[in-house]
């Protein structure tokens, strides 16, 4: 659950507007209640909570501003892009400023020499490669929700995708950064050239959601378009037998561009929404990207479709033009939208597993779904273990997003059993705070909290966010020692 906070003092309040209004524009101050209503939350639809103003600066200049002034005053502030998030890292903080960044949306330059992109953060994750195409070039990332979802969120969150499993995730990705410390120090963090010849600070800004600095231009790296892609889809009678496709594909050595998994609840969904050509009635469809010259990518699809085979598959199908290709992905970018359709609220985790323990973690969320009786969904990325469990529920219902949060608790929790990680790639933000507590030691939190204090030393940047306090690291400990007790 997230905390409560005190109200904002009147007097510190009059002084931070006024100096907002020496900043900004009238229009890029939003004060009243009903314009502030559209900041609540991000998609994490859970927890909802109202800024006390939000910013929508235009410039660099602006935002430094706007940080000395907040970290005069004691004013918390919490950085948003596109609000697309899945864990509370946008959720306003109720006696602070939200410092959106949604106008830092232009794109500066595109180098195909160097095959960079320099962007600002407000830039739509699909426009980078949309603006690169005409190079032959791409960005690789491609989360879900990339049509909306910002360079700036990507950055805070360290997002990665369908095709992270060959290329990488957001920090594999980006060249270098620049950002501006709550004391209005800029920062440049990374380099364009292919080595650092410093400490890589750089990654410790990706994925540090918005506690540590405020980002104003990132550098990203492009690739090369490939020559030809592959798509394959493959259907199984069970979940293990497509589990043990996983394992056999990376046993093989191969390394396909996207390797993703949905299970029979979500097959079932997506073959009633769009014509995507999935087996309705299979209890698992893996679907795969190939990549390469043309010679490179018939044999891997050819080795693929072994593979399958091999591992049980009841179907198999290769896409053999761009029109079906884009079917058979159809499906997969619409899982969300399809199970929506089935249920009044679904409430999206994501922890990372190594990949042989696929099944046996599917098998027990399976469990932990009929003991709750919760119905749980599984669509994600089955190539880097990257787990979505997808809980459909009421929120109509008296306590149900308790029973919710409780279950999700205890998926994420399997995952640190099975050697995982509470996150692959939507972050920590309020949803999987007290499960810090359980992926590390009080030691490791404490380093993690003085980086925090090294550069926001008053702890204003997105506070209650991330990494919890050791005090509330040892009463959710102590919680759940009684609560296991109990059981």
């Amino acid at each position: 659950m997230i905390e409560q906070t005190a109200p904002i003092a009147e007097s510190t309040y009059r002084e931070l507007l006024s100096g907002l209004q020496a900043i900004l524009a009238d229009e890029e101050l939003v004060i009243e209640p009903e314009r502030l209503r559209v900041f609540e939350c991000d998609a994490l639809t859970a927890y909802r909570r109202m800024p006390k103003v939000a910013a929508l600066p235009r410039t660099e200049g602006q935002v430094q501003r706007i940080l000395k002034l907040c970290d005069r005053l004691q004013v918390p502030v919490v950085t948003r892009g596109a609000g697309t998030g899945l864990s509370g890292g946008a959720l306003p903080h109720s006696a602070g400023l939200l410092l959106v960044m949604s106008r830092f949306d232009r794109i500066l330059e595109i180098d195909p020499v160097r095959m960079l992109a320099r962007v600002q953060p407000g830039v739509r994750n699909a426009a980078v490669s949309e603006a690169a195409a005409s190079h032959r070039l791409f960005y690789a990332p491609d989360p879900s929700s990339q049509i909306a979802c910002s360079i700036g969120g990507n950055i805070a969150e360290n997002a990665g995708g369908i095709h992270c499993l060959k290329y990488g995730l957001t920090h594999n990705n980006v060249a270098s950064i620049r950002a501006l410390t709550v004391e209005g120090e800029v920062l440049t963090l990374g380099t364009e050239a292919l080595e650092n010849a410093g400490p890589e600070y750089r990654s410790m800004l990706i994925g540090s959601e918005g506690m540590l600095a405020a980002v104003t231009e990132i550098t990203l790296r492009l690739l090369p378009l490939p020559v030809e892609t592959r798509t394959l889809l493959a259907g199984f009678d069970s979940v293990a037998d497509a589990s043990a496709a996983v394992k056999g594909i990376i046993a093989a050595g191969m390394v396909p561009a996207a390797l993703e998994m949905l299970d029979a609840t979500t097959v079932a969904a997506v073959s009633e929404y769009c014509n995507c050509g999935y087996p309705p009635t299979a209890a698992a469809v893996l679907l795969a990207d190939v990549d390469g010259a043309p010679a490179v990518a018939t044999a891997d699809a050819e080795q693929l479709t072994g593979i399958f085979r091999d591992c049980g598959a009841t179907s198999v199908s290769v896409a053999t033009d761009a029109s079906e290709r884009a079917r058979l992905w159809l499906g997969r970018k619409s899982a969300f939208p399809a199970l929506g359709r089935i249920t009044p609220d679904y409430y999206c985790i994501d922890g990372s597993i190594p990949r042989g323990e696929i099944g046996a973690v599917l098998a027990d969320i399976e469990k932990l779904s009929k003991d709750a009786g919760i119905l749980v969904a599984n669509v994600f990325h089955a190539g880097d273990g990257n787990l979505h469990p997808i809980i459909l529920f009421d929120a109509g219902k008296a306590g149900e997003i308790d029973r919710v949060e409780a279950l999700a608790g205890r998926i994420l929790e399997r995952c640190i059993a099975a050697g995982g990680s509470i996150t692959g790639e939507h972050g920590v933000g309020v949803e999987k705070i007290d499960q810090m507590a359980t992926q590390f030691t009080d030691a490791e939190i404490a380093q993690f909290l003085a980086v925090k204090a090294a550069l926001d030393p008053n702890g204003i940047l997105n506070p209650g966010k991330g990494v919890p306090s050791l005090r509330r690291c040892q009463e959710y400990r102590a919680l759940k020692k009684h609560s296991e007790g109990a059981a």
